[in-house]
């Protein structure tokens, strides 16, 4: 007899904003995952483009509806996290080279610290390879249109608050 399990997924990241590279890579994760942890990691000493809270408030848009999805936040490690949640698994997204050489190291570490966690490296769809966060507060900086790369409402939270 096969033992039924369910798995939780965490997929920590900054999300500021969330782009349709974070979303993709969710979205691809629930096909896989039977419930997914969607964490936006509060850094106490790095001063945001988006309050934690307005960052939950743009997720909670994209996936409010979604009964598998719980969108929070949280301070501290990742592992401990992904433990108090009762994630096995962390999900990072990997763009470049650079990105997995940095994300190798903390699965590595992450796996020591709580051996039952893995860690899983996604891909976002080919589309979204190139799209930062960073890169994306520039072009807005610089009044070029973002809708491409983010949902529309995070588009326009953009535009607001780099018009000022």
């Amino acid at each position: 007899m096969i033992e039924s399990r369910e798995t939780v997924a965490l997929f920590p990241a900054s999300f500021d904003p969330p782009t349709n590279g974070h979303l993709d890579v969710a979205r691809r994760a629930l096909q896989i995952f039977d419930r997914l942890v969607l964490a936006v990691a509060v850094n106490l000493e790095k001063q945001g483009t988006f309050t934690s809270e307005e960052r939950l408030d743009m997720l909670r848009a994209e996936f409010g509806e979604e009964p598998r999805v719980e969108v929070t936040a949280f301070q501290g490690l990742t592992v401990d996290f992904a433990r108090e949640r009762g994630a096995r698994v962390i999900i990072r997204g990997v763009r470049a080279m650079s990105d997995f050489e940095y994300e190798f190291e903390m699965a590595l570490m992450n796996k020591r610290l709580y051996q039952e966690v893995e860690t899983v490296f996604m891909l976002p769809s080919q589309e979204y390879m190139f799209v930062s966060s960073s890169r994306l507060k520039e072009l807005v900086q610089f009044g070029r249109d973002v809708e491409e790369f983010v949902p529309a409402a995070v588009a326009k939270r953009l535009r607001e608050r780099f018009s000022r």
